[in-house]
């Protein structure tokens, strides 16, 4: 007679509950960290426009090489004769544009510009990148 040979069936292995914990938290930091990233340094925190009279705008930096400005924001005629005078100080990031505002040092401008919750080491050390500029009508 035949012998009969039982049959084994596997079954499947079951992960450990530490396991699925693990590939979770792990997925949930990586997602967490992204949406950080994000929100800090490329989501505009605002966007908008401020009349100046451009201070100076330099290129430095000793790794990233930044173009950045300095601005006064006055309340009143002039800067002489103004209630309050504030520094803005910005971040240009196209070349083209940096040459174009040193042509027009000491003098009225509107700057447009977004301002992030963070600075990154290429982008600038301020919080504040201008992107364009416009001569006031007087």
């Amino acid at each position: 007679m035949e012998e009969v040979k039982p049959v084994i069936t596997q079954l499947p292995k079951k992960k450990s509950g530490f396991r699925k914990f693990l590939w979770r938290f792990i997925l949930l930091t990586f997602l967490l960290s992204v949406f950080l990233v994000y929100w800090f340094f490329y989501n505009t925190a605002s966007q908008g426009t401020r009349t100046v009279y451009l201070v100076k705008i330099s290129h430095k930096g000793n790794v990233f090489k930044t173009y950045e400005g300095e601005a006064l924001v006055s309340i009143g005629a002039n800067p002489q004769s103004s209630l309050v005078t504030e520094k803005f100080i910005y971040s240009v990031t196209s070349k083209k544009l940096y040459d174009s505002l040193t042509k027009y040092e000491g003098q009225k401008m509107t700057l447009k510009y977004r301002q992030y919750r963070k600075t990154l080491p290429w982008r600038g050390d301020s919080e504040y990148i201008v992107y364009d500029f416009s001569k006031p009508a007087f």
